[in-house]
């Protein structure tokens, strides 16, 4: 009688109808129009088979496949090729600017050929952090517990808790690298330290861009992600080299 009733909007997404039936724990609710008449009802039943369909959607998105698959038994091998090849393509021409940073730093590593041995360990940790905060952004702002005006106030705690990470993980390398290649401890510890900040805020924001953008926090993939941070940690290994070498 006083409108004072849990409904769902005839037009509203099926993320909307998700969460309210979480935050209300109903077994059913109705669907009324913008003017409040009644047109059907929605059961729980039904919300948990779309839940089970939104998030397959989403664990296909954050693995860079251009659309959901259904079922890969079942599936076509053209229309398998034909998901998977649009990211893993635009991947690749993405990372020729990881081959552009490096064929730029050659005086660097023909000088101190040992490098060459912390690199893919060094980008890899960055690109692993980043996809490490982009999974927690990312699930986070699907559930609703993260809104998009909250980007700021995660940025001051990711780059502490990314402070931590780095740190213990420099120790991790400057370990390895005593015995390796004790003459580039400083430089793979500055490395590593700044990697995984660098990589964790790229995950943090990037889901933010996306969803600022009205896109798809999901798409912000973990292969985009990682190919990003390798750029980044490119740029800072050899810089950082360059500068501590002074080549």
């Amino acid at each position: 009688m006083d409108y004072r009733f849990v409904s769902l909007n005839a037009v509203d997404d099926q993320e909307t109808a998700i969460k309210t039936f979480k935050d209300y724990d109903r077994v059913a609710l109705p669907v009324i129009t913008a003017e409040g008449v009644l047109i059907g009802i929605i059961t729980v039943d039904d919300i948990m088979e779309v839940e089970e369909e939104e998030t397959t959607e989403d664990f296909h998105k954050f693995g860079a496949f251009k659309s959901a698959i259904a079922n890969p038994l079942k599936e076509r091998v053209f229309s398998l090729y034909k998901n998977r090849i649009f990211w893993l393509l635009a991947l690749v021409f993405m990372n020729v600017f990881s081959g552009a940073a490096i064929a730029n730093f050659e005086n660097v590593i023909q000088s101190i050929v040992s490098l060459v041995f912390f690199l893919p360990l060094l980008i890899d940790s960055g690109g692993n952090a980043g996809a490490q905060s982009a999974t927690l952004m990312i699930r986070s702002l699907a559930i609703g517990d993260v809104k998009l005006s909250d980007w700021y106030k995660l940025i001051a705690k990711e780059m502490m808790v990314s402070l931590f990470l780095g740190v213990t993980m420099a120790i991790g390398v400057a370990i390895v690298a005593s015995f390796r290649a004790p003459e580039i401890i400083i430089v793979v510890s500055l490395t590593m330290l700044l990697a995984v900040m660098a990589g964790s805020l790229i995950g943090l924001l990037l889901p933010f861009v996306f969803t600022r953008f009205k896109l798809d926090p999901a798409t912000a993939s973990a292969p985009l992600i990682t190919s990003i941070a390798d750029i980044c940690g490119v740029l800072i290994y050899f810089s950082i080299a360059n500068w501590y070498f002074g080549i």
